[in-house]
């Protein structure tokens, strides 16, 4: 208990000593506080940036662990020799080993009537729980639902520009597509819309599997396989597995089972250099605050050295006022730091910054990383102590009668 009174009394007059000398630590502690804020905002920021891009990588080879089938022939037709299909032989397999989310997933193109004119447009055929599996955000209206494979119109979700050529009209009127379909046309509902960054001026669109039927010219094949999102200790032995019953089920080299998400072929963090570079410049930052404590400490404790001596003729301790001077730099700058932090929270959680980091594509924002916070404050202690240690030595060499002459 004598301890803790000790530490706390020592930090009390730390902190009274830092708001009597406040003007001479002011432009150093805003140096400190402007260093730990953008060393805390790079790990906020690059988690925010890498989120990012798993999101991205996500939304084209799937979350990890995807395990993709593709079927090296017609997979509507049995395989030769086989009795059944791939959609067949997947249901057995899946309900076999438990697969939670998967689906069928096919491409093509189709010819949509828009105002300027019919262009050719890419289809992919889905199920509903594609959505899930590569994390497509629906920025108006709505994705698939189970319900929409009992239309008599097919459902369709498109990208901007697909929208933007119907006259950008509002999906709650159930806006619907015209497509050309053999020698007849088909009416689709339009009931969801999604960015497509990598492709923003071409249109496309997904549609269920068992509702595009319509859609499709005769003697047009899709080219389905189909894609299971499992977790990713089970990938391995599920490939193995799943390439073996589907290889027995449809016949030897009639598909191929692969993973295709980005963690079966990346292992290192794509902003490991950009991390590295402006950490290396936040501590440098860093380093000059503590530079600049350090002189304004020194000449502090110079001006200091009368009240010293009386303290240590009145009984203080050389390790008591060692640790009173070496406080007063850790309290300033733990101070700063929290400053910092507070700062760096209010930026990396801006949505504008969010925003502008992200893409805008970003579904799942992370929170403020806890541990950029604790780098912050520690880093902010670090330099508080650093700082105050050749202040401290030298108050503690002060000698009391050369002291109380002074």
């Amino acid at each position: 208990m004598r301890a803790v009174e000790t530490v706390w009394g020592a930090i009390v007059e730390a902190w009274q000593e830092v708001r009597v000398h406040r003007g001479r630590v002011l432009l150093s502690l805003i140096g400190v506080g402007v260093a730990v804020c953008a060393l805390t905002s790079v790990v906020g920021l690059a988690n925010i940036a890498q989120q990012s891009i798993t999101e991205s990588n996500d939304r084209y080879g799937g979350r990890p662990a995807l395990i993709a089938v593709r079927p090296m022939s017609d997979p509507s037709l049995p395989a030769a020799g086989g009795p059944v299909t791939l959609d067949e032989a997947w249901a057995t397999a899946a309900e076999r080993h438990a697969i939670r989310y998967w689906s069928r997933v096919g491409g093509g193109s189709v010819s949509v009537q828009f105002r300027t004119g019919v262009a050719d447009v890419s289809l992919q055929t889905v199920d509903p729980d594609y959505a899930t599996m590569h994390r497509t955000m629906v920025q108006r209206g709505r994705w698939f639902t189970d319900d929409d494979t009992q239309r008599l119109a097919p459902a369709l979700v498109v990208n901007e520009d697909f929208w933007h050529r119907l006259g950008s009209p509002a999906l709650a009127a159930h806006p619907v597509a015209t497509i050309r379909s053999g020698e007849g046309t088909v009416t689709a509902v339009v009931i969801g819309v999604i960015r497509t960054p990598d492709n923003p001026d071409y249109p496309m669109a997904y549609g269920l599997v068992e509702g595009t039927d319509a859609l499709i010219a005769p003697g047009t094949s899709m080219g389905n396989g189909v894609e299971a999102w499992v977790p990713p200790e089970l990938a391995d032995p599920l490939t193995a597995a799943l390439r073996s019953e589907l290889g027995a089920a449809l016949g030897a080299n009639t598909v191929d089972v692969s993973r295709t998400d980005y963690l079966a072929y990346q292992t290192e963090d794509p902003l490991a250099a950009l991390k590295l570079v402006v950490m290396g410049i936040a501590v440098l930052i860093l380093l000059l605050g503590a530079l600049g404590l350090v002189n304004i400490a020194l000449v502090t404790v110079r001006n200091r050295i009368r009240e010293i001596g009386v303290r240590r003729s009145f009984g203080a301790t050389g390790g008591r006022v060692f640790f009173a001077v070496m406080m007063e730099s850790v309290v300033a700058t733990v101070v700063a730091g929290a400053a910092g932090v507070g700062l760096a929270i209010l930026i990396v959680k801006s949505p504008w910054v969010e925003q502008l980091v992200g893409r805008g594509m970003v579904a799942d924002p992370p929170p403020f990383p806890v541990e950029a916070a604790v780098i912050g404050l520690v880093a902010a202690t670090a330099v508080g102590a650093l700082a105050g240690l050749i202040p401290a030595l030298v108050a503690v060499r002060v000698k009391v009668i050369d002291a109380i002459r002074y």
